[in-house]
């Protein structure tokens, strides 16, 4: 089997709470995503898709997803799509770094395998351990009494894990953190992040006004060595995400005891073949692991959920799911919420059937 064609439609993502804050003021009412469709000479297609949030919070953008696929497409048609060691090498070797522009044909590419072998991708990626994966609300910032009304509105959906946007103002963190720690049971678990937006001396005010709580702190600053240091002079259990960009990050960070859990984010790491290098070394170091991605859709939802589905449930720190937030669908078959849990569908690949109607004409083609 040879790779003869590469697209990749844009489609924009409008959110249905109108728009999603987080640290430094950024923001964003609709996101920017790009799905790419991998097209082989036997009729088989694999889809991916790849949705910076933003440009303002990874060295990631959405044109950039572009740019790279125009780059690295020319170089990967004729190529095996079920050699995806050497899928990823020819990619590196076209381009250097920007590995979320690789993502998407990455995953597409394990959609193909695993209906070349009528296999789903969650099997392909070790096999099923959890056949419902608890999710997580990310709550958007904003005043902290509006802030506890979503956590509570969210609960009653059935989430029980929240990230708390925060990396504001300290006083106004320390109020959201404790307005939100009030309003949900015990059993809840609650993420304070502040996506690096506190300086080192905020990070730890912080952490000291909310010490008594039973609560997670999440990327405080924008550096490892402030985050480390924060780590290191707080009782409350960590978590790392912007700075845990791939295998080397990871090992440094295990190593200096940096963190008790990470965001893995898929996109961020290349793909799901680097994501579940990641994860595989986290569970043998024994570190907790919320399954994700920058943002996206349909397609987004069901990468994450095969690449959870396949973790196993106690280093399976929750998982998103991303289609829930928005307005518009792009594929059918995709995983949804139900009591705040979601599942991977057990079709060969990811399950999914992109609806073309919606992503319209490709911005771009290569055979």
């Amino acid at each position: 089997m040879k790779i003869k064609e590469i697209l990749a439609y844009q489609v924009f993502l409008p959110l249905k709470e109108g728009r999603y804050s987080w640290s430094g003021g950024n923001y964003i009412e609709s996101f920017d995503s790009t799905v790419v469709e991998v097209r082989t000479d036997e009729g088989i297609a694999g889809f991916g898709e790849s949705c910076p949030l933003g440009s303002a919070y990874l060295p990631s953008y959405a044109a950039g997803v572009r740019a790279g696929l125009a780059e690295i497409a020319p170089h990967l048609i004729g190529s095996d799509p079920c050699n995806l060691a050497g899928l990823n090498a020819k990619m590196d070797a076209t381009l250097r770094g920007h590995p979320y522009a690789k993502s998407a044909v990455d995953v597409a590419c394990w959609d193909i395998l695993g209906k070349a072998t009528n296999q789903s991708v969650k099997t392909l990626l070790g096999g099923t351990e959890q056949d419902e994966i608890a999710l997580y609300r990310a709550i958007s910032q904003r005043p902290p009494k509006e802030m506890a009304q979503n956590v509570a509105d969210y609960a009653a959906e059935g989430y029980t894990r929240f990230q708390l946007k925060v990396g504001g103002d300290p006083n106004d963190d320390i109020t959201r953190i404790h307005a939100a720690r009030e309003i949900l049971p015990d059993e809840a678990t609650l993420v304070a992040d502040a996506n690096t937006g506190w300086t080192q001396h905020q990070a730890l005010r912080v952490a000291n006004a909310v010490a008594g709580l039973d609560l997670y702190i999440e990327q405080p600053c924008m550096g490892y060595e402030s985050c480390l240091s924060v780590r290191r002079r707080t009782s409350l259990p960590f978590v790392l995400d912007e700075v845990i960009d791939g295998v080397d990050m990871l090992l440094r960070a295990l190593r200096d005891d940096a963190m008790d859990a990470i965001n893995l984010k898929i996109s961020k790491v290349g793909g799901l073949t680097r994501a579940k290098l990641l994860r595989d070394l986290c569970v043998s170091q024994g570190i907790a692991m919320t399954i994700e991605d920058t943002w996206g859709g349909d397609i987004v939802t069901a990468m994450i959920a095969h690449l959870a589905a396949s973790t196993p449930a106690a280093y399976c720190f929750g998982a998103s799911d991303f289609n829930s937030y928005g307005t518009v669908s792009i594929a059918e078959g995709a995983p949804q919420r139900v009591d705040g849990k979601m599942s991977a569908s057990d079709d060969a690949g990811l399950g999914i059937t992109p609806k073309l109607s919606v992503l319209g004409e490709p911005v771009l083609s290569c055979h």
